[in-house]
């Protein structure tokens, strides 16, 4: 499957129509919950269940999301606070913190 065509801006930096859903599933995920708007968080919802959302985001510690963004998959995905807020800590004393996942 290849990526929908509302979503190409999101990947201004690839060739998003050569991007392919099951190739190139992390980059997609990572992307939308970085940069996507309301819109491309539903197309996301509805080709991935929550709880791998979840595993996605515990995998990565976080990385690649802002404090706001982590604070709202925490509500959203039932991640524990504790946990977001470990993660919040290590990215304030590290400068790369801010690095999107690849």
């Amino acid at each position: 499957m290849t990526l929908p065509k509302k979503l190409h801006h999101l990947f201004w930096d690839y060739d998003a129509a050569a991007l392919d859903w099951p190739s190139d599933r992390e980059l997609i995920i990572s992307r939308i919950l970085a940069s996507g708007d309301w819109e491309s968080i539903k197309w996301l919802m509805s080709r991935v269940e929550a709880a791998e959302l979840r595993r996605f985001i515990v995998k990565r510690h976080g990385r690649g999301l802002e404090s706001r963004q982590l604070r709202f998959w925490e509500l959203i995905l039932d991640i524990p606070r504790s946990e977001v807020n470990r993660w919040l800590r290590a990215m304030a004393g590290n400068p790369w913190h801010w690095r999107r996942w690849k």
